[in-house]
């Protein structure tokens, strides 16, 4: 009776359909069936999730389909569409209009159409997740060398020319002396072998350039041209070169029949060997050049040299010039033997301390910060080339530098995946928010030069916002400087730079010693450097002469341990946030995100730092993807950073090993999506290109970006791949710094 009840109702329903007397037993079962369905319907029409339209799924058989009407064949089919619910109206008809609602596409508000919602969306993976916890940084207390720079003496009390007096007072703007000049220049001025060591920027450059230019101008009968030279100076770089040159210059403004001369690979041997027939009295040069003109020009005559300066002498032998210093003193040893040696370094290593003994004659130690250790004496005299070495741990390195009193030194400590983004949010903030900043960032490889200076200016050069004028605001300058460019080019470079208010010069550490760059505030190492001494050097190019000046060093958790060398040296440095530097895209409008934040909670400023700081490598992404020019390259400065990475000494493998590397977070520090396993059949060892891979499905590319998050990337890495990359690595050193 019950069964007989529930099927009456369902007949009196007006959606239900005609069947036959023979279907009976099975409407209720009929029943659940088209309620069934029509929840099916219904989950299929829903809108997707934040207002998108639902997902298209594979057709399925419809109610209209034979399927459906298998267990009631001779079914009518008036209920076959949901129109038909609609007409029949009550309850069902409510309830096919819900089923049959068309979902409405998401209406974008003016907030996002402010916010720059028309941006290509790319998936990217996240910036802020997957990274390795930053550790703690205990500021070691150590004991930093204090070396004053000024004194009270005036040059007034030296017997110098009232000439030379003038020109320091009105055109090199000088009156009191420094600590390293009062203690060389009455050396010099005795005739006496000396081993001068100060710290970059204090003056070391006038400490032998006065004596020199006094000794020379007393000499009678007064020089001549044709005289040759009189002087050597021997620097390690052509930039160094060109800069001692033009002091030298100026010093000798009231002395004009003393002519100085410079040599420096990339010039015209052509127009040397003509200056050097015509005569030069005072030459500066690099090795290299100079060995050259020793073997090819007849019209070098070494035999009346008097001085010779090796300036920057550790560098000189970092940068593998053991053989052209050995041909230098061993020519100027059979044409001159008796002759003044000056020998000048911020640092001494081993390779210094071999160098005094084979060219010195019992020299005066000069230093300012503390006694010099008796590096002559523990010097066995060679002319042995294999026996000049510039190895860190060899025993003549002294433990302590000086630094320049008024230059404040910081660390951050970023995870590989935001090493890019907070390189340029630092730069937009001291050069756009800031105003009168003069930034050096040094990077390990010119191919890293090259990528960041294209991806740099294309990215972070414009305005800061609808409020910002070119009045207001200077625009940011991007300049680059190595080892690979033209001379004509380099010069230019350090030209402009050298006389600009403000900008950012990327650049290698061929300008990371003896350069006088005026104004520079901050010194950033992008990558750190190799020895605690090549970081003195680094940040000499600021706070000179005792100006006021910052730096800046970059490292990753697990290189933390490398504040505990440099404080071996004698040198600490305080902590700068990472959140803090970030913070400083908020200022600029370019990268506003699309969301809408509470600025009254530090949560939600958080929020908003991270994402634009994910827009900003968005745009980064867009631009190396956005050219197979771009894209390559990237990956050649990706495979020269982990070439140079390679090259650290073995005293600090424990800090820099590739294996402690994450390979795909690298890969997003150079603004890549890839996969590092893809990254050497792009590009060959030597950075030629080769045929273009297959284009990744979507598939594919998904799982390159998990493998990119979640692995190491150090599949397949052999050991022969990695000594032939240490070996193309310090290829590109040496021929860097010629």
């Amino acid at each position: 009776m019950a069964e007989d009840t529930l099927m009456l109702n369902i007949t009196s329903s007006p959606a239900a359909p005609a069947c036959n007397s023979r279907n009976r037993r099975q409407r209720p079962f009929k029943a659940a069936e088209k309620w069934k369905r029509r929840g099916a319907e219904k989950r299929k029409l829903l809108p997707g999730p934040h207002g998108a339209p639902p997902a298209k799924q594979k057709a399925r058989p419809t109610p209209q389909g034979d399927t459906a009407l298998k267990h009631c064949p001779k079914r009518t089919p008036q209920k076959q569409t949901p129109q038909s619910a609609v007409q029949e109206g009550g309850q069902t008809e409510k309830h096919a209009q819900k089923i049959t609602r068309a979902p409405q596409p998401p209406q974008k508000s003016q907030s996002d159409e402010e916010k720059g919602s028309d941006r290509p969306f790319v998936k990217t993976s996240s910036l802020f997740r997957n990274n390795p916890d930053i550790p703690s940084l205990d500021r070691p207390a150590v004991r930093q060398l204090a070396e004053t720079v000024f004194t009270s003496d005036s040059f007034a009390e030296l017997e110098l020319h009232p000439h030379l007096l003038s020109t320091l007072t009105n055109v090199l703007k000088v009156t009191s002396m420094t600590s390293v000049q009062k203690q060389a220049i009455p050396v010099l001025l005795g005739g006496r072998d000396a081993v001068i060591r100060s710290q970059t920027g204090s003056g070391k450059t006038l400490a032998y350039g006065i004596p020199l230019v006094q000794t020379l101008q007393a000499l009678q009968p007064k020089i001549k041209r044709g005289d040759g030279p009189l002087a050597v100076i021997v620097v390690p770089t052509r930039e160094l070169a060109q800069q001692s040159f033009q002091i030298i210059q100026k010093l000798l403004k009231p002395f004009t029949w003393i002519v100085p001369g410079v040599l420096m690979g990339g010039e015209k041997r052509k127009s040397e060997k003509a200056r050097l027939r015509k005569g030069i009295n005072i030459l500066i040069s690099t090795p290299g050049r100079l060995v050259d003109h020793i073997k090819n020009t007849l019209s070098v005559v070494l035999s009346g040299v008097r001085c010779l300066v090796l300036d920057e002498a550790d560098r000189t032998l970092d940068l593998g010039f053991e053989k052209d210093l050995s041909v230098i003193l061993n020519a100027l040893n059979a044409a001159s033997p008796a002759r003044q040696n000056v020998l000048l370094s911020a640092t001494l290593t081993e390779g210094v301390s071999r160098l005094a003994g084979i060219s010195l004659k019992d020299p005066v130690s000069i230093q300012v910060s503390e006694p010099l250790r008796e590096i002559c004496e523990s010097a066995r005299p060679t002319s042995d080339p294999a026996q000049l070495t510039s190895d860190p741990a060899g025993p003549g390195l002294t433990d302590s530098f000086a630094v320049p009193e008024k230059l404040q030194q910081h660390v951050v400590v970023v995870p590989s995946k935001l090493r890019l983004v907070c390189l340029a949010a630092f730069i937009l903030g001291k050069c756009k928010v800031e105003s009168g900043h003069k930034l050096i960032v040094f990077l390990s490889s010119r191919e890293a030069v090259d990528f960041l200076l294209m991806l740099f200016t294309a990215v972070l050069c414009g305005k800061t916002g609808p409020s910002a004028t070119p009045t207001q605001r200077p625009p940011l300058a991007f300049l680059k400087l190595h080892g690979s460019m033209a001379q004509e080019e380099r010069t230019e470079v350090f030209r402009e730079f050298s006389h600009s208010n403000a900008g950012v010069l990327l650049c290698t550490d061929v300008a990371a010693r003896g350069l006088d760059l005026p104004q520079v505030t901050w010194i950033v190492q992008y990558n750190p450097p190799c020895s605690a001494a090549e970081y003195v050097h680094r940040v000499g190019r600021t706070a000179r002469i005792g100006s006021h000046g910052s730096s800046l060093l970059f490292l990753t958790p697990s290189e933390s341990a490398y504040l505990n060398v440099l404080a071996n040296h004698n040198i600490s440095l305080s902590e700068l946030k990472m959140e803090d530097i970030l913070s400083s895209l908020m200022q600029d409008e370019r990268f506003r995100g699309r969301g809408k934040w509470d600025r009254k909670t530090a949560g939600a400023l958080r929020q908003e730092v991270c994402e634009r700081a994910t827009v900003l490598q968005t745009e980064f992404e867009n631009v190396v993807h956005g050219s197979e020019d771009s894209l390559q390259m990237a990956k050649r400065a990706l495979q020269s950073f982990l070439r140079a990475y390679t090259t650290y000494p073995a005293s600090l493998k424990h800090i820099f090993h590739i294996r402690c590397l994450h390979l795909g977070h690298a890969a997003k520090s150079f603004g890549l999506r890839d996969a590092p396993q893809g990254l050497a059949g792009a590009v060959g060892a030597q950075g030629k290109e080769k045929r273009a891979p297959r284009k990744p499905s979507s598939r594919e590319r998904m799982v390159k970006l998990l493998r990119a998050e979640y692995a190491s990337g150090m599949e397949g890495d052999s050991a022969p791949k990695r000594k032939r990359r240490r070996k193309q690595q310090q290829q590109q050193l040496t021929a860097e710094a010629s």
